[in-house]
């Protein structure tokens, strides 16, 4: 059996929208549905009912995005009720991993075109309540918020396995001596990157705004902060001593990101130029509360699978859970060059809608390889309880 091609067509995605704010009253199945059509209307010589599969990240599905959201998404946006969609999860790689295992089966030939992509809503994520253990409880119960972290956590977990996610970025910071200093720089890079590119349009051809909603541009970036600003925010989980904020961490966000995978034929079919070439991904674990550094041996692996290295690359989309975690990945790349890092800002101030992450990084790669032209790009995160992700793209 060979190995087939496996070719991005298309990726769009929302503007990222801030928690509570212009996106918080759109269901995430919602949001899901509009990038899938969003997407196939962009290739309109392609007949949606071709579609094998849907693959969708989501992080949570408490709510919802429960019962299956990429198959929900697929029948809201109007498609053939014969296209079937499958949920995955990997936490804050779920859109990433949603476009590997899409990328799998069309390179195996399980499909011709498929579509991933990944959803979340973190402003509607629900509380919820376990059952009680016996039955007519007349005590109180206590409800769990679904939106980030760990809930419900089984106590057989060893302690330091599971603090929180702020508290595993200091320690990040803590191994690689991060100063605030260094880390609100950081902070401040990705949102000038952001805010200019979004002036010079570089986001055009990617983002769609959400039909009936006042959201031209990711809603979380900051034109006017700057270092005297970030400086005066508190440490938010370590009262003393801490360098974690508010300013050099990512927000809480909503939003949905799509792709469009295809083979030689379902290239065709589309009538269109890819923007890029799948070439291979890589997945590796690591100490739970060292999640952030979960990138560092995934995208050693991955380049080292593709045959490249940090030399080859044109651009990296580092995903920017915090400026602790991603300046503590850069630090065991010295032979990298940060100058090709996050060109269009980052997830500090892009925004982190968890589900969807790994789905915009991977389309923000492949648009950037198309625009210039040709190159190798790497997209990766790290991902809660301990994993990394990368996927490599070329053009």
């Amino acid at each position: 059996m060979s190995i087939r091609d496996v070719y991005i067509v298309d990726a769009v995605r929302t503007p990222i929208g801030k928690f509570g704010g212009a996106l918080a009253r759109v269901r995430p199945d919602d949001l899901a549905a509009h990038v899938v059509k969003a997407l196939v209307d962009r290739s309109p010589a392609l007949d949606p009912a071709r579609v094998d599969d849907v693959y969708f990240g989501d992080a949570n599905g408490a709510g919802e995005d429960n019962r299956d959201v990429a198959r929900m998404a697929v029948l809201l946006a109007g498609l053939p009720v014969t296209v079937p969609g499958v949920t995955v999860n990997r936490l804050c790689g779920s859109g990433m991993e949603a476009v590997i295992q899409a990328a799998r089966a069309v390179a195996l030939g399980d499909a011709s075109v498929a579509i991933a992509g990944g959803v979340e809503s973190m402003s509607r994520a629900p509380w919820v309540l376990q059952k009680p253990e016996r039955a007519f409880p007349a005590g109180h119960q206590q409800l769990h918020s679904t939106t980030l972290g760990w809930r419900m956590t089984n106590p057989r977990m060893p302690a330091e396995w599971t603090v929180a996610l702020g508290e595993g970025a200091e320690l990040v910071a803590d191994k690689h001596g991060i100063t605030r200093d260094q880390q609100d720089a950081f902070a401040l890079a990705s949102h000038r990157k952001a805010a200019e590119a979004w002036a010079k349009g570089l986001y055009d051809d990617e983002v769609v705004p959400y039909t009936g909603v006042d959201l031209a541009r990711d809603e979380c970036i900051r034109d006017a902060t700057s270092m005297e600003a970030l400086a005066k925010l508190k440490p938010s989980f370590r009262p003393t001593g801490g360098t974690v904020t508010a300013g050099n961490s990512s927000p809480l966000n909503d939003g949905a990101a799509a792709l469009l995978l295809v083979d030689e034929e379902g290239l065709r079919e589309t009538g269109r130029e890819p923007l890029a070439r799948i070439r291979t991904s890589a997945v590796t674990g690591i100490e739970p509360q060292l999640f952030g550094l979960g990138p560092v041996a995934a995208v050693r692996r991955a380049l080292e699978k593709a045959g490249r290295s940090f030399a080859d690359l044109t651009t990296f989309e580092l995903n920017e859970a915090f400026a602790a975690q991603a300046l503590g990945c850069l630090a065991e790349w010295p032979e990298l060059d940060r100058e090709i890092v996050n060109p269009r800002g980052g997830a500090i101030a892009i925004g982190h809608p968890l589900g969807a992450s790994g789905a915009r990084l991977a389309g923000s790669v492949a648009h950037q390889l198309a625009a210039a032209g040709s190159g190798t790009g790497l997209a990766a995160l790290c991902i809660g309880v301990g994993q990394g992700l990368a996927l490599v793209l070329e053009r």
